[in-house]
């Protein structure tokens, strides 16, 4: 597999790239889910130990990270990619394409993990920085919070750094160029349980019953008045029901219905505002039908706020690499949410974004059967870390 000389990388980096081209196709024919990262994690720690890094194991249970210093300088950064997998069955039909049922790496963590081992090998090599580069390799960024149980583990009592920085592949942004949002970058993404309780009965005898289904469904469309009415039209906010579960039978009034709701913001205080409102909702739409509500309203992932001198010297480094037009300036926060925030609360830091294509290219959007990681930028990927890592540990 030979990358278009268009894409801008290291030759050195790119001497390598089949090797690390066959490395993100081997996890990805092997996919493992939110905290069962084994192999991955056994790939990855044999890596760093061969080409001399420091190896712990265990943090998040399944997490690696790789330590090198070199020089005399204190300056501590690290770098993060994700390993995880997501419960999609893959219909791509390459031939590296999934053999695990149901279980894909429909989001490119396959490639994020395979762009820093690529780095790995390149700073071991030259060792042309000066201070403490820890790399690393997170489970369960997918819904399961990996970050905040690495933290939880004591990540940054063993591995003290001065900024983290992380990056993410973007269908629908052209290879080889980047974006970097300062401040809120992405959404917090929350979920929310609501479970209406009434008393069944039958459908042809309504009266004896108080029907959950009606409840519920008063409850999905007052929900939709929270962003329209109560949060600031220029501030983000987003409530979406993907599950109404209710009932089995025609001629049954259910007795219970549950409401499965996912919640979106930008701003820490808007976030409180929607959970204030589901909650008040919720419960007052069902007392309404005689009916009642419990809410167990989940905080999962927090605003992602890339620190605005973090942010700018990435955006300096991607310049003074590629030029004005490797950076995408016009780039807008996304409703996503990504685990990395969890770091970024404790330390500063940026999270961008790298290009996976346009169109045929960069193929669909993640999160889908069809999704595949470029190969193509896999190279481009390790050199904005190596740049990007030299670049805060320079020397003299």
């Amino acid at each position: 597999m030979n990358a278009p000389l268009n894409l801008p990388a290291l030759e050195e980096i790119r001497a390598h790239e089949e090797e690390m081209v066959a490395i993100r196709r081997q996890i990805h024919a092997n996919p493992e889910m939110a905290y069962e990262e084994f192999a991955t994690a056994d790939l990855v720690a044999e890596r760093l130990q061969r080409w001399g890094y420091a190896v712990h194991r265990g943090l998040g249970g399944t997490g690696v990270v790789g330590t090198l210093r070199e020089g005399t300088s204190s300056r501590r950064i690290g770098l993060r990619a994700d390993m995880d997998a997501l419960p999609i069955e893959e219909t791509t039909a390459k031939p590296w394409a999934s053999k695990v049922f149901g279980k894909m790496h429909a989001c490119g963590h396959d490639g994020h993990t395979a762009m820093l081992l690529s780095a790995a090998r390149h700073l071991a090599a030259t060792r042309n920085f000066d201070g403490h580069l820890h790399l690393v390799f997170q489970p369960a960024e997918e819904g399961q919070a990996g970050a905040r149980k690495m933290l939880e583990d004591g990540f940054l009592d063993l591995f003290p750094c001065d900024a983290m920085f992380g990056m993410h592949n973007m269908p629908g942004l052209p290879e080889g160029r980047f974006t970097a949002v300062p401040g809120f970058a992405m959404a917090s993404g929350d979920t929310c349980i609501i479970k209406v309780h009434g008393t069944g009965g039958h459908g042809a005898l309504p009266q004896y019953a108080v029907d959950t289904v009606v409840a519920a469904s008063s409850i999905v469309m007052a929900l939709q008045t929270i962003v329209s009415r109560n949060v600031n039209p220029l501030h983000t906010g987003i409530i979406s029901v993907g599950a109404f579960i209710s009932g089995d039978a025609p001629n049954v009034i259910p007795g219970t219905a549950e409401l499965r709701l996912t919640v979106r913001a930008f701003r820490p205080d808007v976030r409180d505002l929607l959970e204030k409102r589901i909650t008040e909702i919720a419960q007052a739409q069902a007392a309404v039908y005689g009916a009642t509500a419990d809410v167990n309203y989940l905080r999962r992932y927090p605003v992602l706020n890339n620190h605005p001198a973090e942010t700018a010297f990435c955006q300096q480094v991607i310049r003074d690499w590629l030029g004005d037009e490797g950076l995408q300036t016009n780039a807008e926060p996304i409703t996503a949410s990504e685990d990395f925030a969890f770091f970024l609360e404790k330390v500063p830091g940026c999270y961008v974004n790298i290009g996976n294509g346009v169109g045929s290219v960069g193929g669909c959007m993640v999160h889908n059967a069809g999704y595949d990681f470029n190969d193509r930028v896999l190279s481009t990927g390790a050199t904005y870390w190596v740049k990007l890592a030299q670049a805060y540990l320079r020397r003299g």
